[in-house]
């Protein structure tokens, strides 16, 4: 939220409390997360993954995603869909997501909405 600016007001929402949240730690420190929530039968939306900058790049993106599709397969959800940041895009595709809209903008940040189908 800080380092993009997003307003608090924003980044809280009605669905925090339904959805599943993931949380990397680093002994008691927070450095990474993301939740999934279904918005329709056997469809799951990835939101507000984040990690650390100090620490990107050591894989704990892929780490919170793997995880993210491991709860959405295990709760019956047949595809994943998210708004990526713009920026994000070729991470989301390293991971078998495909882009399935023009770019947007959401908080002032340009976004593009993907999807994976994990029915497999």
């Amino acid at each position: 939220m800080e380092e993009q600016g997003v307003p608090l007001s924003l980044e809280m929402d009605e669905f925090d409390k339904t959805a599943a949240h993931f949380i990397v730690y680093d002994d008691d420190l927070p450095i990474g997360a993301g939740r999934i929530r279904e918005i329709d039968s056997g469809i799951g939306k990835v939101e507000r993954v984040c990690v650390l900058k100090e620490l990107r790049g050591k894989h704990l993106g892929n780490l919170i995603m793997l995880e993210l599709e491991k709860h959405a397969k295990s709760t019956g959800m047949k595809k994943i869909i998210l708004n990526a940041q713009s920026y994000a895009v070729p991470f989301y595709e390293k991971l078998g997501f495909t882009v399935t809209s023009p770019e947007f903008m959401d908080a002032d940040i340009p976004h593009r909405a993907m999807e994976k189908d994990i029915s497999n």
